[in-house]
């Protein structure tokens, strides 16, 4: 696919920026600028917020392209666009571009293949989706078991904060949080909302958890959650 004939949204890097500047003065930001390349330019930026418990990652460039939201029926043009983060923990080190082969190399990979994904396939991807870091869900690295991602929107930034008003519609900031192959097996099988349970049942937090326990792997907590979602009214 060649992206130069994609209608460009330049403005949109732009905005990100203001955006960021808007919600995180005096942070320490580092921009991981994309290698030349012959898709869509992707930055992301490395923020680190002033006394707060975590750091986080946001894309700027997936908005320059719109998405295809052909298939959504109503109000397609209110998801057309969107950037996306992620929450990590304190002190994670990337170096100073990426790759730079540090063990949290999978987490720059897992934000940037999902930016890119939905301009790769011609779709579109918003709240509840799942994407796999490869086909046969392996892992993104030997560093993680984790091989893939549900998008969900952030619970720890404010409502004004998850979108960035553009002329040309709104920008949506969603989630990221990572999943291992018996999660996403479950999500795919048995849909967004079942699987949300698992989130709220465990009171789980937003900020990446590189040794979370798998709440669908037998003998963690899998069992009792399916028995109790069954017992709802």
């Amino acid at each position: 696919m060649d992206f130069r004939e994609k209608e460009q949204f330049i403005d949109h890097y732009e905005l990100v920026d203001k955006h960021i500047d808007t919600y995180f003065k005096g942070a320490d930001i580092h921009v991981f600028h994309e290698i030349p390349t012959l898709d869509i330019h992707l930055d992301v930026y490395h923020i680190r917020p002033e006394n707060a418990p975590f750091e986080l990652l946001l894309t700027s460039g997936m908005s320059s392209i719109s998405m295809n939201v052909s298939e959504i029926a109503k109000n397609s043009d209110a998801y057309r666009f969107a950037e996306l983060m992620t929450l990590i923990p304190k002190g994670v080190d990337f170096g100073k571009m990426y790759p730079s082969n540090t063990k949290y190399d999978w987490i720059m990979s897992m934000i940037k293949q999902s930016a890119k994904f939905p301009h790769f396939y011609d779709t579109w991807i918003g709240t509840g989706h799942s994407i796999q870091a490869e086909e046969n869900m392996d892992p993104y690295s030997k560093d993680t078991k984790y091989c893939g991602c549900l998008v969900l929107p952030t619970m720890t930034f404010p409502e004004d904060f998850q979108k960035i008003e553009s002329p040309y519609g709104v920008i949506n900031i969603y989630g990221l949080f990572p999943l291992y192959k018996e999660e996403l097996e479950f999500k795919i099988q048995n849909g967004y909302n079942e699987f949300i349970q698992f989130l709220i049942k465990n009171n789980t937090e937003e900020i990446i958890d590189f040794n979370r326990v798998n709440y669908c792997k037998k003998d963690s907590g899998f069992d009792k959650l399916k028995r109790w979602t069954k017992g709802r009214s």
